[in-house]
């Protein structure tokens, strides 16, 4: 009798529990990036380096999340002099804080192929809630996403002392994904 209760209470660690889809993100497809108006005129980065764990199947919402990881030293643009600021203690400040985060807690489906993702960005120390409204194609086994978020610098203390102004550096800055991903 024992070990029928026993049996009959472990039962349910024993099944796989419910999960969405893994994706294996194809970097040499994908770009993450930002723009941000710099003297009146749109300056663009992209990071050469980040990783995402995705598990996100639109049949399955409420099991789907993503955490992305993002090396804050790997920022580039065209114009290097910007990039060695950006990376030192005004900017990411990349020796105390090498790497952001973004966690997405929650996916809500808005219509066809958008979607938002909700949930939170970590940049030098500072967490702050961040939706991402993004548009998903999946064909077969590849999926394609591209969407942007929109952040304001100073809330995450990018840009202090005399950059902290709006000018010449706007304080707002979209962020951009654009990820191509195989089903796992």
């Amino acid at each position: 009798m024992r070990r029928l209760l026993a049996a009959f209470l472990l039962a349910p660690l024993l099944v796989s529990p419910a999960g969405a889809a893994g994706w294996n993100v194809d970097y040499a497809k994908s770009r993450l990036g930002f723009t941000v108006q710099w003297s009146n005129e749109p300056f663009a980065a992209i990071f050469k380096s980040w990783k995402a764990d995705i598990d996100f199947d639109p049949a399955d919402l409420a099991h789907a999340r993503a955490s992305v990881t993002i090396d804050m030293a790997s920022e580039a643009s065209d114009a290097k002099e910007l990039d060695d600021g950006l990376r030192g203690t005004f900017g990411f400040e990349v020796a105390q804080f090498p790497t952001a985060h973004f966690l997405a807690t929650s996916f809500t489906h808005k219509t066809g192929n958008d979607y938002i993702a909700t949930g939170t960005l970590t940049i030098r120390g500072v967490t702050k809630p961040v939706t991402l409204p993004f548009t998903l194609t999946i064909t077969g086994k590849t999926a394609h996403l591209t969407g942007t978020a929109q952040l304001i610098r100073t809330d995450f203390h990018v840009g202090e002392g005399e950059w902290s102004a709006d000018t010449p550096v706007s304080h707002a800055v979209t962020v951009t994904v654009d990820l191509t991903a195989t089903r796992l």
